[in-house]
């Protein structure tokens, strides 16, 4: 505001004196070539003429080193920037910012006669379209509220920056209504950058979508201003009782359903992030000190468990004022389960849980096998030691022959009495 304040008391000056002196006064476009007619100057040669240029800046800032400059038909030290038409005429083929200031011509006739012409020149330059940068997606009732950052670049001279609410002005108070402003010059090109920050505080029951917009007005006379695009935003109502204290995020826990983390091959597995802040956090999830890339949530469902799932899980609770919390680690692992004669899920696989089974069971056999065997055995010499005959009886020693003799002798003689009496009983 103050800047725009200098500028207009800054053309009033000059316009006054220029009306004074009876000059003109001109604008030109940086870069473009800029004209300045010399009255009164002889149309025929030799040209009795001189151009002088008192500079509106100071001579350091000009890069001239005089605050008078010189020009003749025959050359001088302006050659560089400016040269002097055969009809007395000065041409600036790219006028620039040090060219601004007062251009005067004194022409001297055959006669004697001295013409004066002087030119008051101001030069500006175009600024890119303003726009609004980082505007709010929300405004909230009764607080102050950043709507956004106006900014226009490569203006001179400088300008102003303006806020319109609803296609109005908006006039800043201190209070419900404030602008942050900020000026800055390129050192090279000498073109200026403005920077304007909105703050206001909605009103309760206001408008419900207010529409705000910024235009930059140029620091010369009969420049059009340029607008950005507006943008409109919605006004919450502010809650009317404090909101709870939020919670610390110091207890953050990992719940895995079934509770051991071991589930069969194919099965299900939920992990459960739970942290008791208000507003709820964000969510993420990390295995194996590497984070997975879902969304944010506070739920984890594994499902069709398979080996890739295995390994170890945490979850990580992020809040906006609270920082982020990590919880405590749980490994989830497959377990062994017999299926349909077939074991699964063994860390040897299927094939080696089936080849144990059958040996168990061919060892089981063997073992009984083995026990029938015994009992067969030992029953079968049992009886084989009844049914055998004497004449299988290993042959004793020739000197035991005589006791056999006797033995037999007395069998003989024991088996008669019997048959004799076997036959005396008889018809």
């Amino acid at each position: 505001m103050a800047t725009g304040a200098t500028v207009g008391a800054w053309a009033l000056v000059l316009s006054l004196w220029g009306a004074a002196a009876g000059s003109r006064n001109l604008t030109a476009q940086i870069g473009k070539p800029l004209v300045l007619n010399c009255k009164g100057a002889p149309k025929k040669p030799p040209q009795q003429l001189e151009w002088k240029l008192a500079p509106l800046l100071c001579p350091q800032n000009t890069g001239r080193t005089e605050a008078w400059k010189v020009l003749s038909p025959q050359g001088g030290p302006w050659d560089s920037v400016a040269r002097v038409l055969p009809n007395g005429s000065l041409l600036l083929p790219a006028i620039g910012i040090q060219d601004e200031g007062t251009f005067r011509c004194r022409a001297m006739s055959q006669n004697g006669k001295e013409t004066k012409s002087s030119y008051q020149v101001r030069v500006y330059q175009i600024p890119g379209k303003p726009e609004i940068v980082d505007p709010a997606s929300k405004l909230t009732a009764g607080v102050p509220n950043k709507v956004g950052t106006c900014v226009s670049e490569g203006g001179y001279p400088a300008g102003t920056l303006s806020w319109h609410l609803d296609g109005k002005p908006l006039i800043p108070d201190g209070k419900g209504v404030s602008v942050k402003e900020e000026t800055r010059r390129h050192p090279e090109t000498g073109l200026f950058t403005l920077r304007s920050e909105l703050m206001v505080t909605p009103a309760l029951g206001g408008a419900p979508h207010p529409t705000f917009s910024c235009s930059f007005s140029p620091g010369l006379p009969r420049r059009r201003a340029l607008h950005t695009a507006p943008i409109q935003l919605s006004v919450w109502a502010s809650c009317p009782f404090p909101a709870p204290e939020p919670v610390p995020l110091e207890e953050v826990q990992l719940v895995v359903k079934p509770e051991s983390g071991a589930v069969a091959l194919g099965g299900t597995v939920t992990l459960t992030c739970e942290a008791p802040t208000q507003p709820p956090p964000q969510i993420h999830w990390i295995k194996d000190g590497t984070p997975l890339p879902l969304p944010p949530s506070a739920v984890l469902l594994l499902s069709e468990v398979g080996p890739q799932d295995e390994g170890t899980y945490s979850c990580v609770a992020t809040h906006r004022s609270h920082g982020s919390q990590e919880s405590q680690a749980v490994s989830i692992s497959i377990i062994e389960t017999v299926e349909e004669g077939s074991t699964a899920g063994s860390v040897g696989g299927p094939g080696l849980g089936t080849l144990a089974l059958a040996l168990g069971i061919l060892g089981g056999l063997g073992i009984v096998a083995l026990l029938i065997g015994i009992i067969m055995w030992r029953r079968w010499r049992h009886q084989g030691e009844k049914r055998i005959s004497p004449i299988f009886l290993p042959r004793k020693a020739p000197e035991n022959q005589d006791e056999e003799e006797e033995e037999r002798a007395e069998l003989n003689q024991s088996e008669e009495p019997e048959a004799a009496e076997s036959n005396a009983g008889g018809p």
